[in-house]
């Protein structure tokens, strides 16, 4: 019997067919990029979801949907409350009734808005292309593709279901997908997401917990100069807030409060009415969850003794820590056997970043979520993807899936650390 680190003839002939795909995966990529899918544009977003329906037809199998997303509530900076409505996810469900369940998951939004500068690509040297979403995360998108379409070339794809989810809101919290991202990964043995490794290929591994939240204010406007005794200054308060808040910076360990913006006021001769103070909140544990829920209503209530001040908290936490558990320790343990294989040495570090990893550890579901291209400067107009790593991760996710369809990689034992863990 092969070890699990060796490749026999079948699975070299599937990694032979990822080398034919570069030039495509490449034009595809930067046709994707030129699409301006920013989290609030609509229209681009459900241009690219059409992409992904062609782009995943390829697949053998595939049902494909959109899903509605449940809206969200939302503080606009004058004080304004309504909700938000999102375009649908991108589904793709594959074989449902395998013995081996797998949810895959990642995003087609980027954090570029339509009034960007940044709005095409340029190819910097031959093995590095700068533009908006190539590495976060249309590149990513690619690569689960590919590995998926290698799957279905292999002997052994009838033993693995899939559950294709690609959503337009993560750059934005996940707040809509969050259930389904849930639904997915409650039904899932094990889960794999394609966010960008860091350029040296190096992958996230445990996650902080993070949430944010919108204080909204209430005063009472008022003459600056006639009637100043009478006003109830709403700015005044949200300035306390924030400085209370900052405040908690180095009482626990692995705990941080980003004081991320304040809205308020008005002319100078007018008590400003109301404010909204918006900030973020990271955490390591379960246990710093809790001290943080107490910290927060300790400072709501020094803010509500203020004489003729109202407040009012939205948001919460919206994805929980990610640790490196048995379980995703296992999972990391076969991506590294699987990158040996493929002669990369995988690594990983831990991070205070966040994405739809930790919503599926929070339904029970072990999993890497950094199985994307290797990238540089996400979230700025230098962001990059190495072109050689479109195929080198895209082989990667098929060894993975070839490994778990002939069971060398046992998916359901890395779900069993979880419910051995609760």
């Amino acid at each position: 019997m092969l070890n699990p680190l060796e490749l026999n003839a079948d699975e070299r002939a599937v990694l032979d067919w990822v080398d034919t795909r570069s030039d495509a995966m490449i034009e595809t990529v930067k046709a994707w990029s030129a699409i301006n899918s920013g989290s609030r544009n609509p229209e681009g977003l459900e241009r690219m979801r059409a992409c992904l329906e062609t782009a995943f037809g390829e697949l053998d199998d595939a049902r494909i949907d959109a899903v509605e997303l449940q809206p969200s509530t939302v503080v606009e900076p004058d004080g304004r409350v309504h909700e938000q409505a999102y375009t649908p996810s991108f589904r793709c469900r594959i074989r449902p009734e395998a013995p081996i369940r797998i949810a895959m998951t990642g995003h087609h939004d980027t954090v570029f808005p339509l009034s960007s500068a940044f709005q095409s690509t340029t190819l910097w040297d031959e093995d590095t292309l700068n533009g908006p979403g190539v590495a976060d995360m249309k590149g990513g998108i690619l690569v689960m593709l590919h590995g998926l379409l290698a799957l279905q070339r292999s002997p052994w794809k009838d033993q693995i279901g899939i559950d294709v989810l690609i959503s337009p809101d993560e750059e934005i919290g996940s707040l809509g997908s969050a259930p389904v991202l849930a639904e997915i990964g409650a039904r899932a043995d094990i889960g794999m997401t394609y966010e960008p490794a860091l350029a040296d290929g190096s992958l996230a591994g445990a996650r902080k917990g993070s949430g944010n939240w919108s204080l909204k204010l209430s005063g009472r406007a008022a003459h600056a100069g006639r009637e100043h005794h009478l006003g109830r200054n709403a700015l005044a308060a949200a300035c306390a807030f924030g400085l209370e808040l900052d405040g908690l910076n180095g009482r626990r360990e692995d705990v941080t409060f980003n004081l991320a913006r304040i809205d308020g006021g008005g002319p100078p001769n007018v008590v400003p009415d109301n404010a909204v103070v918006r900030f973020n909140i990271r955490v390591k544990t379960e246990n710093d969850r809790i001290w943080v829920l107490a910290e927060l209503e300790r400072l709501l209530d020094m803010v509500r003794i203020r004489d003729g001040i109202g407040a009012e908290l939205y948001g919460g936490f919206t994805r929980p820590p990610k640790p490196m558990s048995a379980a995703n320790a296992k999972m990391f343990e076969w991506t590294r056997a699987a990158g040996s294989s493929l002669g990369l040495d995988i690594r990983w570090q831990d991070t205070g970043g966040v994405c739809e990893g930790n919503n599926l550890w929070a339904a029970g579901c072990p999993n890497v979520d950094t199985l994307g291209v290797r990238g540089a400067d996400i979230h700025s107009d230098r962001e990059i993807v190495k072109l050689s790593s479109l195929g080198e991760r895209a082989k990667l996710s098929a060894v993975m899936l070839m490994k778990f369809a002939q069971g060398r990689f046992d998916a359901r034992e890395a779900r069993a650390l979880v419910q051995q863990q609760d």
